[in-house]
């Protein structure tokens, strides 16, 4: 029997990556329960706006950053605002999506808990969605700021009015930030190159563009970083065993390369005893 077939040893930290399809219909159901569940929340324009007054003057009473200093920096040039735009719509689902893949195809070891906390952090912001409907900044007159999607292109949002494919009145919490720092402490995790934290360059892009484009508030990319928390809290020590995280331990071991290295541990231990035995006659 091969390294590729040999069940892992009892105690090893080696990983087998779940069942292809449990996971394939898992996530798909994640994301169509998510779509559906958004439909909930429509029709409450009126909740939705008053929260956002809220919601901003409490950004101001807690002196938070003007969302209009980010946009200032995106309109100074159309091809720039463009582009944020298209982080926006393009970005979001594809690079979640791809996380994913690559965990459970190289580190399966911490695809489950990446994947549950994802889950967790999703499931909680659709409650919030239910609860508290909030209108974007886009849409509030009040901001002063300007809707670039729909001036400078491209959007993924039709008129509010006649949308069916999406809930425009869930701002809080922001998922595009949620999942990008997800992605990030993921990535940084799961891989040991000194290059590793530059994955954080991406929940930061993504916190400028959903500030600059006017399609979140500070506050939503804040409750967004809070639930992430919560579910780090929650579930990783879950994955503890023997004082050990177990699913942190070798991000790099899965069945097939455990396989590989107790292999190559039997010549050095045949070496050892060799040496032990050695000593013993010279000492005779």
């Amino acid at each position: 029997m091969n390294a590729r077939t040999e069940p892992a040893p009892a105690g090893s930290d080696a990983i087998a990556r779940p069942p292809l399809v449990r996971e394939f219909l898992l996530v798909a159901g994640l994301f169509l329960v998510y779509k559906l569940g958004r439909q909930l929340a429509t029709g409450h324009t009126g909740e939705a706006f008053h929260n956002a007054y809220r919601v901003w003057d409490v950004e101001r009473a807690v002196r938070l950053p003007g969302e209009g200093a980010v946009q200032s920096l995106l309109l100074h040039g159309d091809g720039l605002v463009h582009l944020a735009n298209t982080y926006y719509a393009a970005v979001h689902f594809p690079a979640t999506a791809a996380f994913l893949i690559w965990l459970y195809l190289r580190r399966p070891a911490h695809y489950v808990w990446a994947r549950r906390i994802l889950a967790a952090v999703t499931a909680a912001a659709l409650v919030l969605h239910l609860l508290f409907p909030l209108a974007p900044p886009r849409m509030l007159a009040a901001t002063g700021l300007v809707d670039t999607a729909r001036v400078y292109g491209p959007s993924v949002y039709g008129s509010p009015a006649t949308d069916s494919l999406s809930n425009q009145f869930a701002a809080m919490p922001s998922l595009h930030f949620g999942w990008a720092l997800m992605v990030a402490v993921g990535l940084i995790v799961a891989t040991r190159s000194r290059w590793r934290w530059l994955w954080l360059l991406h929940p930061a892009l993504t916190l400028l563009v959903i500030v600059g484009t006017a399609n979140h508030y500070w506050l939503d990319a804040i409750v967004a970083t809070a639930l992430l928390g919560l579910a780090l809290a929650a579930i990783l020590p879950q994955t503890w065993s023997g004082g050990t995280p177990v699913s942190l331990r070798s991000p790099h071991r899965t069945v097939t390369t455990a396989g590989r290295a107790q292999g190559r541990l039997v010549p050095a231990q045949a070496q050892v005893r060799a040496e032990e035995q050695a000593l013993a006659g010279a000492g005779r």
